[in-house]
């Protein structure tokens, strides 16, 4: 098998990985890329190669380059090509690396929100770190409903239903560390502290 084969072969998981990494259903797919839903589930479970196209809407719905989709070779460029990703609800996400597995790493901008939102909170395999950099970041974690202002971390496992977003004051940004098996982020080195303290 040549590496041409292999990288085909490996389509499906890449495909099916985008699409729960995005939360989106087979039939939403369906509707956004003209593609049917068999014909999705055949070529996430590898039973089917995939066209070019079918891999182009593919690639337009997750905001990623033909090469990210398919998991070409590297080519020595090591830029991250940023493509945001617009969701439904007026969200943009920009994925910040760009390698399958691991823990992954996100940019969040979310509109300004309302105070009286009602949250929907969702539960997935994984673990999270948030750290605010513009804006204000509502936080529901559980029983606990929390404001992050910039320059602060939150870090729980997602397992614990969970929901982000912006204050009335504004739209928010954030970073997110992600680690979809439950793998958390450490931090190697802290800062010394002075003599004073």
């Amino acid at each position: 098998m040549d590496d041409t084969d292999r990288t085909l072969d490996a389509v499906g998981l890449r495909l099916k990985e985008l699409r729960q990494r995005r939360d989106i259903t087979l039939n939403e797919l369906s509707e956004d890329t003209g593609v049917s839903v068999s014909t999705l589930s055949r070529l996430e479970a590898g039973l089917r190669r995939p066209t070019l196209e079918q891999l182009l809407p593919l690639a337009r719905v997750y905001g990623v380059t033909l090469d990210e989709l398919v998991d070409a070779p590297p080519t020595g460029d090591p830029r991250v090509n940023l493509r945001p990703i617009p969701t439904r609800d007026g969200r943009t996400i920009l994925p910040l690396t760009r390698r399958a597995g691991g823990i992954q790493a996100y940019k969040f901008i979310l509109p300004a929100g309302r105070d009286d939102a009602k949250p929907e909170l969702r539960t997935h395999e994984g673990y999270d770190w948030a750290f605010v950099l513009n804006g204000r970041l509502r936080l529901v974690l559980g029983e606990h409903d929390l404001v992050l202002e910039p320059g602060e971390v939150a870090e729980f496992d997602t397992r614990t239903p969970h929901w982000f977003g912006a204050t009335s004051s504004g739209p928010v940004e954030f970073l997110s560390l992600v680690g979809k098996q439950g793998e958390r982020a450490h931090v190697r080195a802290a800062p010394q502290q002075r003599a004073s303290e």
